[in-house]
């Protein structure tokens, strides 16, 4: 959620750029407002904004703009996932009831078809025909809620709680940074958390990554998974489990772990495995992803296929527990290489990059959203193979915040 809330606050900065931004001459022709892509855009404004939702034909070329185009979510914050061709809009309540707004796409428009209250969740993700729902407390003995939506009826079918305090046995409690379908099971990564002291998300424990698994849709509690050579896994609200065709399951730690607000990690960033059909970490792999990349760490991944991932990194001087890097490289978790990516825009002129992005799982292509200093933004095409990256469509009139496919 920090990433979206930056999103809101970046765009009110823009506001005198973006409309004193002049016409790019490679992308004058206007794109049709209709197509399967689906872009979310945070308008310029001087108070709390809501996301506009925009569709495309293409990403590679052309304009598109919120003017009398697009459709306006109700509330300020937002967050998305596609599932069952279906495309889900949830609104962060800050502490209040959220909503979840269902749409599909018809004849290459957006069409909602449901509208209803739920809590406002922490982590989210599609498992079996359902879309998990997790709320994840931040004081110690409280439990966490989980809601199962089912994608077909567009109603929440079960829901129960979870014992967060004592997953972790050393007195702190559990905050799952994500959740994920890995098989027949749900992993969810979590980072132990003091919980108290006016501390936030610090911890005693930092150099320990854990992995709960659930049984589902039971969600009963199977085994909790450990790896004492990273820490924790993925960020705060920002998914660091993938799972490749061949069913072997990838994690990142960006090593971001702190204790009174400074950075505690002795562990670099790295990249363990949980090979297919196992709940173990294999102890014959590890990927050291600060040595590769000369000092960096990674804030967030997309996975293009053939193992290939489009990661965001930060340097060493960058690096902070809700950086998002603006350093975009190419990572092969089969061979172990990392390799940076030319052609994005120069990174002093870079305001804000895309965190949910869209591959079509090809083996070399991500989408990527830039929003740049002086107010323009821009979609990139990421090639794997060649480690480039392309301008593409522009987007008018706000901050493009997330990109997805129906």
């Amino acid at each position: 959620m920090k990433t979206t809330l930056k999103n809101a606050f970046f765009a009110m900065a823009l506001a005198v750029a973006i409309t004193s931004c002049k016409k790019d001459g490679n992308n004058t022709e206007t794109t049709d407002p209709t197509g399967n892509y689906i872009l979310t855009v945070t308008p310029v404004a001087s108070t709390g904004v809501a996301d506009y939702l925009l569709t495309a034909n293409n990403l590679d070329t052309g304009t598109i703009t919120t003017k009398n185009n697009g459709l306006e979510q109700d509330g300020t914050y937002r967050y998305y996932v596609t599932h069952n061709n279906k495309f889900f809009s949830l609104l962060y309540g800050q502490g209040n009831p959220g909503a979840v707004t269902t749409y599909n796409m018809l004849n290459g428009k957006l069409t909602k078809l449901s509208n209803f209250q739920t809590e406002t969740v922490q982590a989210f993700a599609p498992v079996n025909n359902d879309l998990l729902l997790m709320k994840i407390p931040r004081t110690y003995g409280n439990k966490a809620n989980w809601y199962q939506v089912n994608t077909e009826s567009l109603l929440i079918s079960a829901e129960g709680q979870l014992d967060v305090a004592n997953l972790t046995g050393n007195g702190e409690t559990a905050h799952f940074s994500w959740l994920k379908q890995v098989g027949t099971k749900v992993f969810a990564p979590y980072f132990s958390i003091k919980a108290c002291c006016g501390d936030g998300f610090g911890t005693n424990y930092p150099d320990s990554a854990w992995v709960a698994v659930y049984d589902y849709p039971s969600m009963k509690l199977e085994k909790i998974i450990k790896d004492n050579r990273t820490s924790f896994i993925g960020r705060y609200f920002v998914d660091g489990l993938s799972v490749l065709e061949n069913g072997d399951t990838y994690a990142f730690s960006s090593a971001v772990a702190t204790s009174g607000g400074v950075l505690t990690s002795k562990k670099p960033s790295a990249i363990t495995k949980i090979s297919a059909g196992t709940t173990e970490f294999d102890l014959t792999y590890y990927f050291n992803f600060q040595e590769a990349s000369g000092g960096m760490n990674i804030t967030d991944w997309i996975y293009v296929g053939g193992g290939n991932f489009v990661v965001n990194a930060t340097t060493a001087a960058e690096k902070g527990a809700y950086a998002t890097g603006k350093h975009i490289g190419i990572i092969n978790v089969n061979n172990k290489s990392f390799k940076a990516v030319t052609g994005m825009p120069d990174l002093d002129k870079i305001g804000n990059i895309t965190s949910h992005n869209y591959s079509p799982v090809d083996g070399r292509t991500a989408y990527m959203g830039v929003t740049l200093t002086d107010g323009s933004s821009y979609i990139y095409k990421i090639d794997a193979g060649t480690s480039t990256a392309t301008k593409g469509l522009k987007i008018e009139g706000g901050v493009v915040t997330s990109i997805s496919k129906l």
